[in-house]
């Protein structure tokens, strides 16, 4: 998809349209009221327009929505015509009132993520696109979850800031995005994956906790969790399911709420938590396969 400042569907092409000053003023107020925002970006600092060209993004992502009717989108750092930089805080703001996003084209992602927003109003915690960025592989075993620009603060732990920094990919000029750390607490993380003959959901209870020392080089959102029952035997499980590097993490659902919503959706569920031995998961993975072969 190719995205633009003003954004709608006509026949088979993304008509874009320019967006005004006056339209762009009002986004980025919202920035300067609701988040720290970075001595560069606020009004009268030397990168100012970037907030403002962020703010561009936004509407044009809103509009697009709005006129497709699309409750969850994607879209990757290539070929993004008329834009001056990546979408950063305007897809983590847009997640935040509950649209499901999956970057670089990952649409089943992205419709997870919806369908945790949705299952999780009302409860408290949020609701995140996310990938497992890096392990830190002492204590018993963690994992830095986060992404280049797009992590919802709905996870946040305090008020979100707004900075600027380099991306070294997607050739656009340095893009606007919201850093914070993830609440601690007890979540879940999700994949789903296509096999082919059906859909397989894969749910890793985790537990969020706050990072031990700054992060300074690392100027985006994260979270930190220890995977159940530790990173090896998760880890092991989640590469023998087929488990993909972009999930969808939760601090309001339980394992029961994406259990119950795979019997619904009629898909497979796969669950690794302080249960889970090797053994016995290989062992279900068998029965399951049995199971879907005869189900046809």
């Amino acid at each position: 998809m190719l995205f633009g400042e003003r954004l709608w569907r006509r026949r088979s092409c993304y008509v874009i349209e320019q967006v005004t000053d006056a339209e762009i003023d009002k986004p980025t107020a919202q920035y300067d009221e609701e988040y720290e925002v970075a001595q560069p970006l606020r009004a009268g600092g030397k990168q100012r327009q970037a907030i403002r060209e962020a703010a561009r993004i936004e509407l044009g992502l809103r509009y697009f929505l709005k006129e497709t009717g699309s409750n969850a989108f994607t879209d990757r750092f290539e070929d993004l015509n008329g834009l001056a930089q990546l979408p950063g805080i305007a897809v983590q703001r847009l997640m935040a009132e509950g649209y499901g996003f999956g970057a670089e084209g990952d649409w089943k992602t992205a419709a997870l993520v919806r369908a945790m927003k949705v299952m999780s109003q009302g409860l408290k915690g949020g609701t995140s696109f996310l990938e497992d960025y890096t392990y830190h592989l002492t204590n018993g075993g963690q994992v830095l979850g986060a992404h280049m620009l797009e992590v919802c603060p709905s996870i946040a732990e305090g008020i979100p800031t707004v900075e600027i920094h380099p991306l070294s990919i997607g050739g656009k000029a340095d893009p606007v995005r919201l850093v914070f750390t993830a609440s601690s607490g007890s979540a879940l993380n999700a994949s789903v994956v296509n096999l082919g003959n059906r859909f397989r959901l894969i749910v890793n209870q985790v537990n969020v906790v706050r990072p031990e020392h700054p992060l300074p080089k690392l100027p985006v959102a994260r979270a930190i969790w220890i995977p159940e029952p530790d990173l090896k035997i998760a880890a092991t499980a989640w590469i023998l399911s087929g488990g993909a590097h972009h999930t969808a993490l939760s601090l309001g659902l339980s394992p029961q709420h994406l259990e119950d919503f795979a019997e619904m959706a009629d898909i497979e569920c796969l669950l690794i938590d302080h249960n889970t031995t090797v053994e016995n998961f290989k062992k279900e993975l068998k029965w399951n396969r049995v199971y879907y072969h005869f189900l046809g």
